[in-house]
């Protein structure tokens, strides 16, 4: 479990190397010329001057799929179903929702190669050797792998938050200086909205990840045992991972994981507007004359 969580905090470390790029927001560039309406015709249709438009953007990639939530996807990929932007105060999910957005996310069709992948890694490095090797040890640890994400996802996004009565989602900043957004994003890990709207403690992240890496290392991953060798007679001990130290381990990893991904997530949309405004740019034509 550590070596999974470890290749998961590369991953996102080498993530982050695009956030400096990114940080800015990307603003239009402002028209040289102003269009002007016919002195003859009064507008019908003054510019909004409540912010309208500049959530034109977060109210396409929200609320298709449940209010309150998002369809958006890091790297356009990953599920990024609880990441709202540019939107103040909005009504509390219902339990029902929780729930159902996080079942939505664990069960995403990205996740079932995403575990692969884990567990061809913890296979390769021989991670928690009690699982043993081959198909059988590939599978366990697929199944594992499986488990550890979607109890973490349960715990912080959808179990906690509901008896706690806060919310799960992440709220972005979306202005202000990377440093400062940089403070903010990280520091949700601690301080969240409850359903009141009002700033509270995160229990759902703090205790809710302790619990979910306690679930899981206590239930299904392996105890010790002892293991034949290659000489007769001789046995080998496999020291189990069901440990306090382990646990520890895991729960301060998985912390870090989901710390470094609110980051990402706070910058993504730059980088997202970015990668759409290079593509719609349009080319230079030359007419005939």
């Amino acid at each position: 479990m550590p070596t999974k969580s470890l290749f998961r905090r590369t991953a996102i470390f080498a993530c982050m190397a695009l956030l400096p790029a990114s940080a800015q927001q990307i603003a239009p560039a402002p028209s040289s010329q102003t269009q002007t309406a016919p002195t003859s015709a009064p507008a019908s249709n003054p510019p909004p001057q409540d912010g309208t438009e500049t959530k034109k953007e977060s109210k396409t990639t929200s609320e298709s799929n449940g209010p309150g939530t998002s369809n958006d996807r890091l790297f356009f990929t990953l599920p990024n179903f609880l990441t709202l932007e540019n939107v103040g105060q909005v009504p509390p999910l219902t339990s029902k929702q929780k729930f159902a957005v996080v079942v939505r996310g664990s069960f995403d069709y990205v996740q079932y190669p995403w575990y692969a992948f884990l567990a061809g890694i913890n296979q390769a490095q021989d991670s928690e050797p009690g699982y043993g090797q081959g198909w059988e040890g590939y599978g366990k640890r697929y199944a594992a792998s499986f488990a550890d994400g979607t109890i973490e996802n349960f715990m912080t996004g959808a179990i906690l938050p509901s008896l706690l009565r806060q919310d799960p989602r992440y709220f972005q900043l979306g202005h202000g200086s990377f440093t400062h957004r940089m403070f903010y994003a990280v520091s949700r890990n601690v301080v969240t909205r409850g359903d009141s709207g009002k700033k509270e403690f995160n229990y759902s992240e703090v205790v809710g990840g302790a619990a979910a890496a306690a679930i899981s290392t206590y239930s299904y991953h392996p105890a010790g045992k002892y293991v034949t060798t290659t000489t007769p007679g001789e046995l080998r001990y496999i020291p189990s991972d069901r440990t306090l130290s382990n646990t520890a381990k895991v729960w301060g990893t998985q912390y870090c994981y989901d710390m470094l991904t609110i980051v990402l997530k706070e910058f993504w949309p730059d980088l997202r507007r970015k990668v759409r405004k290079t593509k719609s740019e349009p080319g230079i034509t030359i007419e005939k004359q």
